[in-house]
């Protein structure tokens, strides 16, 4: 287990994830403070470093980097896909990769979902160690996660109609699943972002550190930065990072 500061950089669906952690001894980050722990190019056998969640995922290696698909069927649990590292980190996390959207879909709203730090409630049923319960999330139901982990979650939908758009935050658990909606929430929801068109390129950074947590989208040149207090739950210290695909319809918010 790292401890410190990490930063992950990768690619993501057309998903190049050359995954990058940095790590340093510091509660809180400057540029220059981050020290790479890990990295994943993408390019070479992806079980090496993960392993799927999702009976209809694929993951494929390419030399541009990996390519992260969910399962056809829009609104099926079955095809949604979650990709973990093996590793699990502790500390201040910075996750860096290029996004590039592959599918063209306009009507649906298909949403990305971030994990950092996730483990299991250290119960019998949920243990700490996530990839001892994998076979209970064959069918990765999204409230076999936020019911049973401990995790921060940054959703990005980037799909569909323009007020369907959206960034957003949660911390896992849940206390039932009827509050996992505003039980989880991080403030504010950001909408109508009108970013991640097919085809382009976007170099995310995720940064957490301290009681803060940061999301940036850049592209040719432009930043759109997104943040949340995390103060208003417990914090979130150490787990594995993860890479959700859901194939949609999907709301503001998930």
């Amino acid at each position: 287990m790292d401890g410190g500061l990490h930063d992950i950089k990768g690619w993501a669906y057309r998903s190049v994830l050359l995954i990058a952690l940095l790590s340093s001894g510091y509660s809180r980050a400057e540029p220059g403070d981050w020290t790479l722990v890990f990295s994943d190019t993408g390019s070479e056998d992806w079980k090496e470093n993960w392993f799927v969640e999702g009976l209809k995922a694929t993951i494929d290696n390419t030399d541009d980097g990996m390519v992260c698909s969910s399962g056809p069927i829009p609104q099926e649990q079955a095809s949604h896909a979650v990709l973990w590292t093996k590793r699990s980190f502790a500390g201040n996390l910075k996750i860096e990769y290029d996004y590039t959207r592959l599918d063209s879909m306009a009507e649906n709203t298909a949403v990305n979902i971030l994990y950092i730090q996730a483990t299991g409630l250290g119960t019998e049923e949920s243990p700490t160690d996530i990839s001892l319960s994998t076979s209970q999330r064959e069918i990765p139901f999204m409230r076999s996660y936020y019911l049973n982990m401990n995790a921060l979650h940054i959703s990005y939908a980037t799909t569909g109609p323009k007020r369907s758009q959206y960034v957003a935050a949660r911390r896992y658990p849940a206390k039932a699943r009827e509050d996992f909606r505003d039980g989880t929430r991080l403030q504010p929801i950001y909408e109508n972002i009108n970013l991640f068109e097919p085809g382009a390129t976007y170099h995310i950074t995720a940064v957490k550190t301290g009681d803060r947590l940061t999301f940036t989208a850049e592209h040719d040149g432009e930043e759109h930065v997104f943040s949340w207090d995390t103060t208003v739950f417990p914090s979130v210290t150490e787990g594995r990072i993860g890479f959700r695909r859901l194939p949609g319809p999907q709301g503001p918010g998930q």
